[in-house]
């Protein structure tokens, strides 16, 4: 028997053994997800054990260095632990924004004094991380950021506002742009801080949108204290280490084009029954979901082969354009197929009957994947002079 096998026999048993069955559902909405933090939000009693039991072993953030939390598997084991957890439906044991953008910026760019602080708590799930990019004057133009960082010689003090925080209520630090130089270029005069949200400076405001939820925030700074020892890189390497972030952003905002929970195909042959052939009984409606569902699958290989490239050392770049573009388009035309097979039914707004209006609050919402991490037109803009080469207009 290899070594891979063997890791695969190993892995097999000890998720059976270990797997709650709670955690072998299929996740249902963004309020389903466990994301850890001081003050965690549960929504299954497992979730904190859970997490708890894939943290012993590295495997809330399995493919990062064991002294940082990870589980330090390499790329082949990595691909068998997914496998195995897909094979029983076992759930991620934990997602939050320092494993999806901050850790990979750490591990980058930071010292070993904030890796060893900073990365062993997300993997554990520990602290839940927000991100202070947008600005009220800077959304797409981002380098036109004002928040200001007053150095104090060991911290700064940190004034301004921020828009479309996602959870900065509920969240516990930031990792954040702020503007330490006024000397230079727009670009050259910004720096990456992280601070703890707890403190007298900070306070938040959600927004409510139009799907009736309010995962966005404005979040405002007063005086707010940001300690020299967290400056990630040097002052004035903001900018280098955001537009980094923002590939791993833009991946993971990529992945809502991914398929998950019941098929389409079966949601709509429950509504709509079979012909005599055992197909959808509803030609037009079989041909856009079979349509959807085959551009789902390529999009998922496409996203495992530059997975597999990354780890093998290339890097993923402008291309984290072209998976945030096509990803939430594709997530926007699930959302119209599930109005479009729900019909009538899937416009209902709330109570039981409508599931809370889950369908319908899912396909506005989803019309907000194509402008946060950088907008659809951002993205080509990227694409088109970044990937493809093509000339200014």
């Amino acid at each position: 028997m290899s070594d891979l096998e063997t890791f695969r026999m190993e892995t097999r048993e000890w998720l059976e053994a270990n797997c709650p069955a709670s955690m072998r559902t299929p996740v249902t909405s963004f309020e389903d997800i466990y994301t850890g933090g001081r003050k965690p939000e549960v929504a299954i009693p497992e979730q904190p054990l859970w997490c708890e039991r894939m943290a012993e072993r590295g495997w809330t953030v399995p493919h990062w260095p064991k002294e940082y939390g990870g589980g330090g598997l390499a790329g082949d084991e990595l691909k068998v632990l997914r496998e195995e957890m897909a094979r029983i439906g076992a759930r991620r044991p934990l997602d939050s924004f320092g494993i999806s953008m901050l850790g990979p910026a750490l591990l980058k760019f930071g010292s070993e004094e904030q890796k060893l602080e900073h990365l062993p708590p997300i993997c554990r799930g520990e602290i839940r991380w927000c991100q202070g990019y947008s600005e009220p004057g800077a959304g797409s133009d981002l380098a036109s950021l004002q928040t200001r960082a007053e150095d104090q010689g060991d911290h700064y003090i940190i004034n301004g506002q921020k828009v479309w925080t996602s959870y900065a209520d509920k969240a516990d630090w930031i990792f954040c742009l702020v503007r330490t130089d006024n000397t230079g270029s727009k670009h050259e005069g910004i720096s990456f801080v992280l601070f703890d949200m707890d403190q007298p400076g900070v306070s938040t405001r959600p927004i409510r949108l139009i799907s009736g939820s309010s995962p966005f925030c404005e979040t405002f700074f007063d005086d707010a204290r940001a300690e020299k020892r967290n400056l990630v890189g040097e002052e004035g390497q903001g900018w280098t280490i955001a537009k980094y972030l923002l590939t791993h952003e833009r991946e993971m905002i990529s992945a809502f084009g991914t398929a998950s929970g019941k098929s389409l195909g079966n949601v709509a042959l429950e509504q709509f029954g079979a012909d005599t052939q055992g197909r959808l009984d509803n030609g037009m409606l079989r041909a856009d979901i079979a349509r959807y569902e085959l551009d789902t699958l390529a999009f998922g290989a496409t996203m495992a082969r530059v997975g597999d490239e990354v780890k093998a050392g290339h890097g993923l770049g402008p291309a984290s354009s072209i998976f945030k573009f096509y990803g939430t388009e594709l997530n926007k035309r699930r959302n119209e197929l599930h109005l479009a097979v729900g019909g009538e039914q899937a416009l209902g707004w709330s109570g039981d009957d409508y599931k809370n209006g889950a369908v319908v609050r899912g396909f506005l919402r989803s019309k907000g994947n194509s402008i946060e991490g950088g907008t659809s037109e951002v993205q080509l803009n990227i694409v088109a002079k970044r990937v493809l080469g093509l000339p200014d207009a």
